[in-house]
Formats: structure tokens, C-alpha cells, sequence
């Protein structure tokens, strides 16, 4: 009948743009591709519209149902919110199941071109490439997907579907890094620059640590280690053996690695490259240079020397000689304890004041008096000397066991106590009886 609704009365018939006319002003044409969009966007709407009426009433159970069903507007707003979010799921699959334009294989491969040779290398490496190329393919694919169904559907404004609908953000760029420009040209010229000003890169500081390895990697201000071997030692002996040490090595350098250093620096190639205000800077960097190296070798020196006085291993534990005294009716050590341990850390002393007096090459070269900044750092010495001090104290503990042995056992001999009693008893004038 004419009042019953069916599937052809319900479409209308789409509403066509406009021809389009040719001789047109550039405004004119923006404005009516304006006008052409929105009457299109509205098309879309109504055919939309028309296709979820269908899918309505052709989900109805019986044709009278189905003709005597209300149109979808005049249904409750509960029901139109689940007709159009299940309508809404229904075209979204159907654009997601659309094949996608896939990735170009030339674009992969350029990217392959943009990693360097030899981060292809081997058979791990060539694994990873693959792997990293499926992962830019699923993301080419996803972002892809993502696009088409924005552009292709536009989701209903119902709060419920924003729960229903879990979709992950899109990615964002890292905070603090810019990719809008290319990083080998930044590159190049930090490079440039370091070149030009790092004066560590020179060749002449190459040859200048090639002189202080050579005369420096085998060498001891003070080599104490065979010092057990010659038998128990007096403090003294131990402080004229250090500083002789120490002056022989003070010669042994300055005629060796400080005479190759000047002589490097005499020659004009030794600066061969840098500029006249470059000058002071590059000297700067030599000094540096050779402090580090002296330093280095005053370091390793006070190091080897704490190590024969380590207590888990003894066999190279220097062995002192040590007098038990009687003087002024008291006993004791000669040399006492304290001028035992003032001896051992005299070494330390020693080494750090060695090697102090050299002159920078600039200054030499200029007749300055500047010299090199060689000096031991502080808590290196300060490291030094209370490991040898604690050492000093648990090895003497034998000793001084020892002392107060003999103060218990023979100090009332030395300390007046015996004679006191002597003197007493000469004194009382006891009778013969009393005597025996």
C-alpha cells in the first residue's frame, strides 16, 4: 500500500554538484571547489544515512515488521547511539579490510644505501636490517590504514564510543631532538673545528707521547722491591737509599725524555699547521701533556711502594732493623716506632718532590720560568700515606709484644725497684739467723 514504507521508497536520489564552469575568476573557482566539497561531504552523509536505514529494516524479523517500522529518527536516542555505533564498527572494518597501497621497494632500499658499509657486515647484522625493515613496513602499513579510515569515515560524536574504541595515539617526535635537518653537514663541521682546535690531534703530540711511553712504561722513580733481599735495614739507610734514587732518576729523565722533548720543539715542523693565535693554546696543550705524563709515572711509583707493605701478601715486606736499648734506666726501641713510620712515609715524600723543577717548553723556548705542573695529587698522597701508616702499626705488633715481654720479666731490674729493695734491706741490719 501507499502509507507501508519499502526499501525503494526510502532512498532518494543523490544530489549531483554542479557542472562545473569553465571561464572563471581564481576566487570564484576556490569558492565553488569550496561549495562542490561541502555538497559532496553532504552527499556522503545521505548515502550513509540511506545505507543504515537498509541494513535497519532488512535486520527486521517480518516484512510487517519491517514496513510498519518507524524510521530511525523517531526511534529512542538510546537505540539510535547503539544502531550508530555498531553501523559506525560495520564501515570501519569495511575500510580496514581494503587493501593498502604497499610500500616501495625502492624506498627501502635507498634507505639501506644511507647505512654505512661496514654496519652491514656479517650475518647478525644482515638479520637485524631484515627485522628493521619488517618493523618500517608494519609502521608504513598501520599509518597508512590510520589515514585512509580518517579520511574515509567520520566518527559520531557519542561519548560512548570514545570507550569502546581504544586506538593508540599516534607516535610523537622525541622532545629535544630536531630532524628537520640533516645531521652530516652539523657533523662535518664539528669535526672541522674539533680538527682545528683540539691540538691533541696534532702529529707532533702523537710523537711527544710515543717519547714519554717509551721513557716512562718500564720505569720507577724508586724501585724498592728487591729491598728485603738485602737484609734488615736502619732507617737511615731506608732515606739515603730514597733520595739517592730519586736524584739518579731526576737525571736519568732530563738527560733522555726532556732533551727528545726540547729537541721536538727546536724544529719548526713540530708546529707545522697551526696559526700564530693558536700558538699559546697549543704549547698549553704540550704542557698538559707532559704534566700527565709525569704525574702518571710519580703515581705509579708511590703505588709500587705501597704495595710491598700490603698485608696479604708479605714476601716482599721490607725487613728493618730494630735495637732494644737500655738507656736512663728505661728500655726501649732504637729507632723508636715513631721514627720508623717517619722514614717509610719520607719515601712518599720523596717521590712527590721529584721530578718538580722542569721547565714548559714555551718557557724554555721564550725564557720564561714557568715549569710543569707535576705535583702528586693531594689524595693520592693522603691515600699513601694512612695505608702505610695502618700497615706500619698492625707489622709492629710483634715487636711490641716483644717489648713489653721483657719490661714485665726484667723492668723491676732497670727502674730503681731492685735497688730499692737492696738498699732496704741493707738498712734493716737483720741477724744472722735472718740473713740465712
Amino acid at each position: 500500500t501507499s502509507s507501508k514504507r519499502t526499501l525503494r521508497t526510502l532512498f532518494r536520489p543523490p544530489t549531483l554538484p554542479s557542472p562545473v564552469i569553465s571561464e572563471m575568476s581564481p576566487s570564484q573557482k576556490k569558492l565553488l571547489a569550496y561549495q562542490q566539497g561541502k555538497e559532496h561531504q553532504e552527499m556522503i552523509n545521505q548515502l550513509l544515512i540511506d545505507r543504515a536505514l537498509e541494513v535497519y529494516y532488512m535486520n527486521m524479523d517480518e516484512r510487517d515488521e519491517r514496513d510498519a517500522a518507524p524510521p530511525i529518527t523517531e526511534l529512542p536516542s538510546t537505540v539510535r547511539k547503539y544502531f550508530f555505533i555498531k553501523y559506525y564498527f560495520f564501515l570501519k572494518n569495511c575500510v580496514q579490510s581494503n587493501p593498502m597501497v604497499p610500500i616501495q621497494k625502492q624506498w627501502l632500499k635507498s634507505m639501506l644505501t644511507m647505512v654505512p658499509p661496514s654496519l652491514m657486515e656479517g650475518r647478525d647484522r644482515e638479520l637485524l636490517a631484515q627485522n628493521l625493515l619488517k618493523e618500517v613496513v608494519r609502521d608504513y602499513e598501520k599509518s597508512m590504514q590510520r589515514c585512509v579510515l580518517r579520511r574515509a569515515l567520520i566518527k559520531p560524536d557519542i561519548k560512548e564510543l570514545d570507550k569502546l574504541e581504544e586506538e593508540a595515539p599516534l607516535p610523537l617526535l622525541p622532545l629535544g631532538l630536531d630532524f628537520s635537518s640533516t645531521w652530516h653537514e652539523s657533523y662535518i663541521k664539528a669535526r672541522k673545528r674539533i680538527t682545528s682546535t683540539l691540538h691533541i690531534l696534532h702529529p707532533t703530540m702523537k710523537t711527544l707521547l710515543d717519547f714519554g711511553y717509551t721513557a716512562f712504561f718500564n720505569f720507577l722513580v724508586v724501585d724498592l722491591s728487591r729491598c728485603r733481599l738485602k737484609g734488615p735495614v736502619d732507617c737511615r739507610s731506608l732515606k739515603t737509599d730514597a733520595s739517592l734514587s730519586c736524584s739518579k732518576a731526576e737525571d736519568k729523565i732530563t738527560r733522555t725524555w726532556y732533551q727528545k722533548v726540547i729537541g721536538l720543539f727546536t724544529q719548526s715542523e713540530a708546529v707545522d699547521g697551526v696559526k700564530l693565535d693558536q700558538l699559546e693554546t697549543f704549547y698549553n696543550c704540550v704542557s698538559v701533556l707532559m704534566s700527565n705524563q709525569v704525574k702518571e709515572l710519580l703515581q705509579r711509583t708511590t703505588e709500587v711502594f705501597v704495595k710491598l707493605f700490603d698485608p696479604e701478601d708479605r714476601s716482599r715486606l721490607p725487613i728493618f732493623k730494630m735495637d732494644l736499648t737500655y738507656d736512663e734506666n728505661r728500655m726501649e726501641f732504637y729507632p723508636s716506632i715513631q721514627d720508623l713510620e717517619e722514614a717509610v712515609l719520607f719515601v712518599v715524600d720523596c717521590i712527590g718532590q721529584t721530578l718538580q723543577n722542569f721547565q714548559t717548553v714555551h718557557a724554555w723556548l721564550t725564557g720564561g720560568t714557568a715549569t710543569l705542573d707535576a705535583e702528586l695529587p693531594a689524595h693520592i698522597v693522603q691515600w699513601a700515606k694512612s695505608t702505610l701508616e695502618k700497615s706500619i702499626r698492625d707489622n709492629l705488633e710483634g715487636p711490641k709484644e716483644h717489648f713489653r715481654g721483657y719490661v714485665e720479666s726484667y723492668g723491676w731490674l732497670v727502674d730503681g725497684t731492685a735497688e730499692e729493695r737492696i738498699n732496704r734491706f741493707m738498712a734493716e741490719q737483720p741477724s744472722f739467723d735472718e740473713y740465712t
